[in-house]
């Protein structure tokens, strides 16, 4: 290929399919022994990894990375912000936390972050042949068009072609193909050449028609219908995942069951960290909100969290932290990782991340908690169970560890375990040994499998997602956008409703 190639893919909505058709891409175009990188300008989520070299990323950007199988780098994902609040977000810039602002502060940010964003693109396309971008949420927000920096801000200012896809399964897809489109300016309709539509079941017959009447009314082909697959939701950004329907346990759901009850806390983090513990055949994890949700858990996960403090609050209001003060007094497994693990402590000083001074912890840990103005950011790793651990952290707390047993870098008091390490258990003789143990203080008849490979299922997925586009993506079209842009002469949609002569007119009198 001559030169550097560029794609986006914008989503019709969050949670449409953006991330997986990114990552599906690049793991297309790197079988065809392309060089590919993926890029996301700004990103908002709670799930994030750190690189090799100690920058924070999207955890959706890391995978994508996989897919196109290179090194994640900070520039492909150059800003990140993370919510704490309905309001305020750390923005974290090439990997590094540099403010927490509201959405208006955040606006006193943006051309210093336009300018990053633009040459992080063009550092990714100096090296390599092609960059296949990822919009954020959807390009027809027209109420943030003017600041927007990932969506057709960076369409227009990069010249990039853009593919829209649709999640049918929410119903409604051809309203919001043709509605994205139409609310668009015609200078960002302009880029827009095609569609594809995602997680589709059903007879194509009948949904030919439909295709056929969104290219004449919008003069773009839909390039392609990707069809259901259950398990396809590597890395998600977002906690719409959480409310997908996830495969059952590969056992039957008995006493050879292991179930693994995770709070589903209102700023939940990182909570990849459970697709390992998921992937084991015999184990069941869902997601609790309830005391009711933990009663018959073998395992309850308090999970990472933005918001430790205002997050441990709301386990104190819902009754859930009663429920787990109990599970640990009856010797029931808890596992506390990151944020979960400080408020398993005794006492939260925090005057970083919520500013309200801090907080008794739940007290079922020799720990104490404070909270430092810098972050910490590392790749550690150490032993459990005989077994060697590879970890990530990602925190501003700072756990003083007191007494108990050693557990990773934390700590262990009879069934209540904490870490700040995230992702230990997709270290496979880690996940088995912690498992074990588990089914034993349990009582619960539960061997885990001796064969089960992690890193190997995430391959497998990732090549399922790189099949899903050779099989069912026009991907001579792929190819035809990515050497050589959007084409020329693609018609403006007009936005429905009055007849453009009436528009911005009252018949009131």
């Amino acid at each position: 290929m001559s030169g550097a190639g560029a794609l986006l893919v914008a989503g019709t909505t969050s949670d449409a399919g953006k991330s997986v058709l990114t990552a599906g891409i690049c793991r297309w175009l790197s079988r065809q022994g392309v060089k590919v990188a993926p890029f996301k300008a700004q990103n908002m989520s709670l799930n994030s990894m750190v690189t090799a070299d100690g920058a924070e990323i999207g955890r959706a950007q890391y995978m994508q990375a996989q897919a196109a199988r290179t090194e994640p780098k900070a520039i492909m994902n150059p800003v990140l912000l993370k919510p704490g609040s309905d309001r305020r977000s750390q923005v974290v810039l090439l990997g590094r936390p540099i403010a927490e602002v509201d959405a208006l502060e955040y606006g006193a940010h943006k051309e210093r972050l336009r300018a990053v964003v633009a040459e992080s693109l063009a550092e990714l396309r100096a090296e390599y042949d092609v960059v296949i971008c990822e919009g954020a949420g959807s390009p027809a927000e027209i109420n943030l068009r003017a600041g927007d920096l990932a969506n057709m801000g960076l369409a227009r200012a990069a010249d990039l072609p853009v593919i829209v896809v649709g999640d049918i399964d929410r119903g409604g897809v051809f309203a919001s193909l043709f509605g994205t489109v139409a609310l668009l300016e015609p200078a960002d309709q302009a880029l827009v050449a095609g569609f594809v539509i995602n997680k589709f079941r059903g007879a194509a017959e009948l949904l030919a028609p439909g295709l056929d009447q969104l290219q004449a009314l919008t003069g773009r082909p839909t390039l392609g219908v990707l069809p259901w697959r259950l398990g396809l939701y590597l890395d998600s950004e977002d906690t719409l995942a959480l409310d997908a329907p996830r495969p059952d346990a590969r056992a039957p759901y008995g006493d050879q069951t292991l179930r693994i009850a995770v709070v589903r806390f209102p700023r939940i983090s990182n909570f990849t960290d459970l697709d390992a513990l998921a992937c084991e055949p015999g184990v069941v994890v869902r997601y609790a909100a309830s005391p009711g949700d933990l009663a018959d858990a073998d395992l309850v996960v308090l999970p990472g969290t933005r918001a430790t403090v205002a997050d441990l609050a709301w386990l104190r209001e819902t009754g859930m932290a009663d429920e787990i003060t109990r599970r640990a007094a009856e010797e029931r497994p808890v596992l506390g990782i990151c944020g979960g693990f400080q408020m398993l402590a005794r006492r939260i000083d925090d005057d970083v991340e919520s500013a309200t001074g801090g907080a008794e912890g739940l007290g079922l840990l020799p720990a104490s908690v404070f909270f430092a103005d810098d972050k910490t950011l590392g790749r550690p790793n150490g032993r459990g169970y005989g077994e060697p651990v590879t970890a990530y952290e990602i925190h501003h707390g700072i756990v003083d560890v007191e007494g108990g047993e050693p557990f990773l870098d934390g700590c262990r008091l009879g069934a209540v375990y904490g870490t700040v390490w995230h992702g230990a258990m997709e270290n496979d003789g880690f996940r088995r040994g912690f498992l074990a143990d588990i089914a034993r203080r349990a009582g619960r008849d539960f061997t885990p499998a001796p064969d089960v490979s992690f890193a190997a299922l995430r391959e497998q997925t990732l090549d399922a997602l790189g099949d899903l586009v050779e099989e069912h993506l026009d991907t001579g079209a792929l190819w035809r956008l990515i050497e050589n842009g959007a084409p020329a002469g693609l018609p403006v949609v007009p936005p429905g409703g009055a007849p453009e002569t009436s528009l911005g007119t009252t018949t009131d009198k």
